[in-house]
């Protein structure tokens, strides 16, 4: 049998269902101020109350667990949280690049299936004009630590969280550490800070646009002492979080949009993200 993501008890399901119930019990309280209901009737009346109500509750859950798109307001800023295509998105589109902004695709500094390979595949064939736009951008100088001594890859690292704009379409931030064996991670201090940085580069490059942003850290970014096991709603709660004590506001009708692929969906609990509005 199929796991359910929202449990047949969940409090915010009992929550929400205890709402609806009250509202139910208040219109039928005040229908029977006008209206008597003959004592042979009552107990049908009485079952056919407790069948609505049991309805009521399996279509709350139902829902919960069938949500596929929330919107949620987060001061004057509209988040919305769905499944979908990061590239077939409107406005600018953010992708988590590593911490020097490496190009190049073989499976050993880029992984072809990560959104990092696929977006230069699909939108930069000229790597050496992408590199030279990165390269060039003196925004991005700001956030320049250090130069390394790498065997392979990029010489710069920058800090977690900077960003550069290219072709006026996608935001590129340098997201993850990378090891000694060219291999994503980050603790989780790192991630927060990461993020409260990049919500400032947003803030900077947005233009009253739209942006939409993978949940970062879903892929096959790893995550070290004792995080290792942190799930995408977890990552979900996170990037909200950062984002609501960031105090970025976008101005309508641009918003924020949070993409999740369509293959992690069925882990995603979107009703708790809501109800905890």
């Amino acid at each position: 049998m199929k796991t359910k993501k929202v449990p047949l008890f969940d409090k915010l399901v009992i929550r929400q269902f205890g709402s609806r119930s009250a509202t139910l019990f208040a219109i039928l309280s005040a229908v029977l101020i006008f209206v008597d209901i003959p004592v042979n009737l009552r107990l049908i009346a009485g079952g056919v109350v407790l069948l609505v109500l049991v309805a009521i509750y399996f279509l709350t859950w139902h829902r919960a667990n069938t949500l596929n798109d929330i919107s949620i307001s987060i001061g004057a800023t509209t988040v919305q949280i769905k499944s979908g295509d990061l590239f077939k998105q409107d406005g600018l589109k953010a992708i988590a690049f590593n911490e020097y902004f490496d190009t190049q695709v073989d499976d050993v500094i880029i992984a072809k299936r990560s959104l990092n390979g696929q977006v230069i595949e699909k939108y930069f064939p000229d790597i050496q004009g992408l590199d030279k736009q990165i390269e060039s951008d003196k925004s991005l100088e700001k956030g320049l630590i250090e130069e390394m001594n790498r065997e392979v890859g990029k010489k710069k690292r920058y800090k977690l969280g900077s960003s550069v704009l290219i072709d006026d379409e996608f935001i590129l931030t340098a997201f993850s550490r990378f090891d000694d064996d060219n291999k994503a991670e980050l603790t989780m201090q790192e991630y927060i800070n990461f993020l409260l940085a990049f919500w400032n580069e947003i803030n900077r490059l947005y233009a009253q646009r739209t942006v939409s942003v993978p949940v970062f850290g879903a892929g096959i970014t790893r995550f070290r002492n004792g995080f290792e096991d942190i799930d995408i709603n977890e990552l979900l709660q996170i990037m909200v979080w950062t984002f609501k004590v960031s105090k970025i506001k976008f101005t309508y009708p641009a918003k924020l949009q949070i993409i999740i692929h369509e293959d992690l969906l069925k882990k995603v609990n979107l009703y708790e993200l809501k109800e905890n509005e």
